[in-house]
């Protein structure tokens, strides 16, 4: 496949994800009412799918491995729309946090399986410029999708909004049908649980790939424990409707995508990890003043979503090398690691919404959380830049086959 099918493909399978939460968001007051329950239970919705997307990965990632990328993904997108299915028709709270985990479960093949693909046919600069592509087109679906969520919501109901994933999935599962290729060969000793188990304890004790993770989990994952919160405050103590939260989403997805864009002009002159400092510069900066304005003043929408976009606006520089990072080392076990990369990222924003659902009060945990994980991909990326990188192909090998 070309340099930009993989994009495009890869941008539509991790868009997904972060699709099928940004949409369900501007609803979650609403559903609140609607089934009579409490905001712990609503958040619980997205905390379960952040579980379900996180701990899939670890399975879909290696299935891919031996089997293949593109059954893998079909049949993970299978999960996904049965899922929608039972949340658009789910007649309490209990059903529907039962379906938002496994849509999370079906959603999570997205991540592993794009950047598995970029790995498996690219690497270094052209695996970097391909990451931020598919940075540049992802920042889209989630900027759109609260203003689409807000909007379908007040128009037709939050129902509504489930009747677009269904939509959505149905068309994913069409473009893999056609446009996707086969990238590697089938392997099935690659899944036995001895080569799973060596691959994740090979992955788990190298600290150039732990610490380039963490990078990422620190950065990228900030945006999901935000999800978790932002639509209290902006929505209950701020007082925007959902159409507004959703049009007021687009200044953290908008500076995630202007901040692509800068990259990609950037990589003309300087290599994607010579900008990564830069990112990290920016996040530092949106965390301190998410720690200080929301302890100080009364939450307005550009005391939160200021500092939030800068926040963003620096993980679109961070993302490109490092993935690229993380990756690069370990072609024998692509998906195993892109897997791995995406529990971690994924695991951070559950954490951190989990957390904040213990402490109630979103403003407080938005000034504490987000900061502490800033903090963390700082702290990673100072460890990481001081390692040699690993050998290629360092990774585990499989042990071939053996009689039926």
């Amino acid at each position: 496949m070309s340099e930009r099918r993989v994009s495009l493909l890869g941008a539509m399978l991790v868009a997904i994800g972060p699709v099928s939460m940004a949409l369900f968001t501007p609803a979650m007051p609403e559903i609140v009412r609607a089934f009579g329950t409490t905001e712990a239970a609503v958040k619980m919705t997205l905390s379960l799918y952040f579980a379900g997307f996180a701990f899939a990965q670890l399975v879909c990632g290696p299935l891919s491995d031996g089997f293949g990328r593109r059954p893998i993904t079909m049949a993970f997108m299978v999960i996904y729309l049965a899922a929608s299915v039972l949340a658009l028709v789910a007649p309490s709270i209990e059903v529907l946090i039962a379906a938002r985990f496994v849509q999370g479960i079906g959603a999570a093949v997205g991540v592993s399986i794009s950047r598995a693909i970029v790995r498996d046919l690219f690497t270094h600069e052209q695996s970097a410029r391909i990451m931020n592509l598919i940075g540049i087109i992802l920042a889209v679906g989630p900027a759109l999708a609260p203003t689409i969520g807000g909007v379908t919501m007040e128009l037709a109901g939050w129902h509504a909004i489930f009747a677009l994933m269904v939509a959505g999935g149905l068309a994913i599962a069409l473009v893999v049908q056609v446009a996707m290729r086969e990238t590697v060969p089938r392997d099935l000793s690659r899944i036995r649980p001895a080569a799973i188990a060596k691959s994740y304890g090979m992955l788990f004790s190298n600290l150039y790939f732990m610490t380039s993770s963490l990078v990422i989990a620190g950065s990228a994952g900030a945006l999901y424990t935000q999800a978790t919160v932002l639509p209290f405050i902006l929505m209950d103590r701020v007082g925007l409707s959902p159409a507004e939260f959703g049009v007021g989403m687009l200044m953290q997805s908008g500076m995630y995508f202007l901040g692509s864009l800068t990259v990609r002009a950037l990589m003309a002159r300087l290599s994607a990890f010579q900008l990564v400092p830069i990112g990290l510069a920016f996040i530092a900066m949106g965390s301190v003043l998410l720690a200080t304005l929301l302890r100080a003043l009364d939450p307005e929408f550009l005391t939160v979503m200021g500092p939030v976009g800068l926040y963003a606006y620096g993980i679109a520089f961070v993302m490109p090398a490092m993935m690229t990072a993380s990756l690069a080392p370990f072609p024998r076990v692509a998906g195993s690691a892109a897997a791995l990369t995406g529990f971690m990222q994924m695991g951070a924003g559950l954490v951190g919404g989990s957390i904040a659902a213990l402490l109630g009060d979103p403003v407080f945990t938005m000034a504490t959380i987000i900061p502490a994980m800033g903090a963390m991909a700082i702290t990673a990326y100072l460890v990481w830049r001081k390692l040699p990188e690993p050998e290629l192909a360092s990774a585990v090998r499989p042990v071939p086959p053996g009689p039926a």
